[in-house]
Formats: structure tokens, C-alpha cells, sequence
């Protein structure tokens, strides 16, 4: 849809015309042509949205339009809107507005509803019961085939999906069965008969990056949650599952680039608070860097003796960090996606350490060859040479290993990425380097 054509009919006031356009618009798209629009703008359109839609709609914006919306709304309006959103999105948008919006929020809404946005709220951060909905089809294992069909379409409208359905008993858990299962069976069929009772299911404490990976590994579409008495208390869906993954990603990339991670876009994060999220890691690597360049004054005599030592610095350092970001980049993904766990450590070492030594050779033969043929000298090509192989198999070492360490403390692997691998094996080739050139030159 093109943004002017369509900021061109509202502001002509052609309402019918607007109102078509979004009641054959995707929910997700209308959210994105929505956050180009002013404010005005915005609380205009938004109200044109057909009523089926708009709680999907907002659900989607970020933040700041949900904020404003919210302001802008009558009682009744924001009472119809609460009432068409699930609950889990409700939850969502509470933990990011204002205080004085939440408390309007929750007066708006009805005793039981207001009982359980508490209960959600009050899961901790990051846990399978922040995320999760208790908008699911249960059902009963006395019940038919076309009872439970009956009782989907009877109450199927209000609830987050209907494609995995819950068989319970005094909350209890017993069985889950898939509406597929329900459409192509015979109406008389008990559904004792029909649900499975080997169930994958998590605790309400559960960390939700290992909610996410279930869903990964078993391809499920919603996943029980149960408390610690083995009631059933809601459903982490898809859609919640990949929300989790994108954050998740997210915060792993921004602490890989040596960056405090924030939940905000970055257009949305303050000049001042990037500054902020950016400084502490920069000066935590600049004052370990001093590390280095205490090794290198200690081989001044080096330096003196053979000048054009000092010019491979830079290549073996950067030769050094990349190698060992290599390494960690594929640890810290295999730990990701547990494949990879601290138990597999020395496996994980012994096969890094081939990778460097084939890596290594080819980059020490390449590095002494060319060296050679520059400056017609054997002595510097071989102490290039070895000072790279041995480079390359620490960094590949380190790199590894540290993602490994971190997880086993129970720290993210991800602050163990390039940054900091980067400070230490600068620090540990300049060691090499210089041991090596001091041995072979007798310097």
C-alpha cells in the first residue's frame, strides 16, 4: 500500500475509502503503515480499523503507538479493545507502559481478568510463565469426538489457537489432541481413546531460551505449561516461541559486539543511552589492552635490533582475533542450539586443534613464502611463519574454550565472543612472537 496515497485519503476524510483499504490488509502490515504515520494520524486510522482486527493490529505495534493509543482512548474503546486482546499480549503491553497507564488498564478490565494479569505479571523475567497465555481449549477425556468439536466452536473464538487441544482432569494434565485428529475422526470416538499422553510439556519457571529450543527440536506449535503441583496453567504458542528466539538473537549480537543489550529498536534507544550501552565493555577492553603494550616495551631491544619486527604486529593480532572469533562464533551456536555442552570440552579442543593446525600451515607457508620473496630473508620468514602457527592454534584454543568456561559458571557465552577473545589473543601472540623471534634471532 503506498504510505501517500494513503495519508492522502485520510486527510481528504475519505473514510470509506480508508476502511476498505485496511479490511483487505494484512494485520502485520497494517501495524508497520501505521507507525509511519503522526500521531494525529494514527489515533485517526487506527479507529478505522475493522473491529475483528484491530486487537491483532495492535498487539503489533511497538511500544510508543501502543503508549499513545492508549492515551487517546475513551473507556468504552479501550474496554472493547482489552477485551479482544489475548492475554498474553495484554501482559506484554503492560510490562512496557507507564505506571499510570497500567493502573487504567486494570481498572478497565474485569476482577477475574485483573487476577490474572497479576499472577502473569508476577512470573519472573524471562520465564515460560511470563509468555505463556491460559486462553486454551481444554477438554475432557469422558468427552466424544463431537462433544469436543461442539465445545471448540462454542468457545473456540475466545481462545489463542485451537490446532493443539489440552485434555484435563482437576487441572490436571493427561493428553493432548490435534483438531486434525478431532476433523477426521468418527463423532462417537471416546477422546480417551484418541489423545496422546506422552507429552512434552515445561514448568512455569522454565527459562524461556529452553522453551524456545522444544519448539525448535519437537516442531510444535503450542507447548503446556504446568506448575510446580502439575496443574495446567496456560500454553506458550509459536508466535511467543519465535518472539523469544528474535530477542534472544538480539541480545547475543549486541553482547558479541561488546554492547550492554537493550530491549528498545534503535531509533527508539536515546543518543545518550547508546553512549551508555557502549562505554562500560570499551572501557573494560581499553585498560586490558594496556596488557599489550606492557609486553611490547619489554622487547624494545627487539625492536632495535630488528626494525621491521615491529611492522607483523598488526597481522598477527588481527590474524590472531579472527581465528579465535572463528571458533567462538561456532561454539557459542552450538551451545545456542544445545549441541554442544561443557562435557564435550575436550572433544571440542582436540578438534579445533586440528582445524588449526591445517589452518595454521596453510596461512604459516603463504605468510614465510611471500615474506621470503619481499625481503630475500630465511630467518624472518621462518620466525613469521612459526609465530603464526602458533598464533592460530592458541586462538583457536582460547576461542573455543571460553565460550564453554562461561556457560559452565553459568554466564552468556555470547560476552565471551570476538571483544573479548580479541584482547586476550592480542595479548598472547605478541607473547609467542616475540619468545619465538627472541630464540631464533638470539636478539
Amino acid at each position: 500500500m503506498d504510505k501517500d496515497i494513503f495519508i492522502k485519503l485520510l486527510a481528504q476524510r475519505e473514510f470509506k475509502a480508508v476502511r476498505s483499504i485496511l479490511d483487505v490488509m494484512n494485520e502485520v502490515d497494517i501495524a508497520s503503515l501505521l507507525s509511519t504515520l503522526s500521531d494525529k494520524e494514527l489515533a485517526l486510522a487506527f479507529r478505522l480499523i475493522p473491529k475483528d482486527k484491530a486487537a491483532e493490529v495492535f498487539s503489533n505495534m511497538d511500544t510508543s503507538m501502543q503508549t499513545y493509543l492508549v492515551t487517546m482512548f475513551t473507556e468504552k474503546e479501550l474496554k472493547e479493545l482489552l477485551d479482544d486482546l489475548y492475554m498474553d499480549d495484554t501482559v506484554d503491553m503492560l510490562e512496557e507502559l507507564p505506571a499510570n497507564l497500567v493502573k487504567r488498564i486494570l481498572a478497565t478490565v474485569s476482577a477475574s481478568d485483573r487476577s490474572m494479569i497479576n499472577q502473569l505479571l508476577n512470573y519472573p523475567e524471562d520465564s515460560a510463565g511470563s509468555i505463556m497465555t491460559t486462553e486454551y481449549v481444554d477438554l475432557r477425556e469422558e468427552m466424544t469426538v463431537g462433544q469436543a468439536m461442539a465445545h471448540i466452536k462454542k468457545t473456540g473464538i475466545h481462545k489463542e489457537t485451537i490446532y493443539t487441544c489440552y485434555i484435563t482432569e482437576r487441572r490436571k494434565l493427561v493428553g493432548i489432541v490435534s483438531a486434525k485428529d478431532l476433523m477426521t475422526t468418527d463423532d462417537d470416538v471416546p477422546i480417551k481413546d484418541l489423545m496422546e499422553t506422552e507429552i512434552i510439556s515445561v514448568y512455569t519457571h522454565s527459562d524461556q531460551e529452553q522453551v524456545a529450543q522444544l519448539f525448535t527440536k519437537y516442531n510444535l506449535l503450542a507447548l503446556p505449561v504446568i506448575d510446580q503441583d502439575g496443574r495446567m496453567v496456560g500454553i506458550v504458542t509459536f508466535d511467543d516461541a519465535m518472539d523469544v528466539m528474535v530477542d534472544e538473537a538480539t541480545e547475543d549480537i549486541t553482547k558479541m559486539a561488546a554492547i550492554n543489550p537493550s530491549e528498545k529498536t534503535y531509533f527508539e534507544t536515546s543518543v545518550l543511552q547508546h553512549a551508555k550501552n557502549r562505554i562500560p565493555w570499551l572501557l573494560i577492553l581499553m585498560f586490558t589492552s594496556i596488557i599489550t603494550g606492557t609486553i611490547i616495551t619489554r622487547y624494545e631491544n627487539a625492536f632495535a635490533a630488528i626494525p621491521l619486527l615491529v611492522s607483523f604486529i598488526p597481522m598477527l593480532m588481527d590474524t590472531g582475533g579472527n581465528c579465535g572469533s572463528q571458533s567462538a562464533t561456532l561454539i557459542i551456536r552450538g551451545i545456542a542450539l544445545d549441541e554442544i555442552r561443557f562435557t564435550d570440552l575436550f572433544k571440542v579442543m582436540f578438534k579445533e586443534f586440528r582445524i588449526s593446525l591445517i589452518v595454521g600451515a596453510f596461512l604459516a607457508v603463504a605468510n614465510g613464502v611471500r615474506i621470503f620473496i619481499q625481503y630475500h630473508n630465511p630467518g624472518l620468514a621462518v620466525v613469521i611463519a612459526c609465530s603464526l602457527m602458533g598464533t592460530v592454534i592458541m586462538a583457536k584454543l582460547v576461542g573455543c574454550t571460553l565460550p564453554l568456561l562461561a556457560k559452565k559458571v553459568n554466564l552468556d557465552p555470547a560476552i565471551m565472543a570476538s571483544p573479548l577473545i580479541t584482547t586476550l589473543v592480542d595479548t598472547f601472540s605478541i607473547l609467542i612472537y616475540f619468545n619465538i623471534a627472541t630464540v631464533l634471532f638470539r636478539l
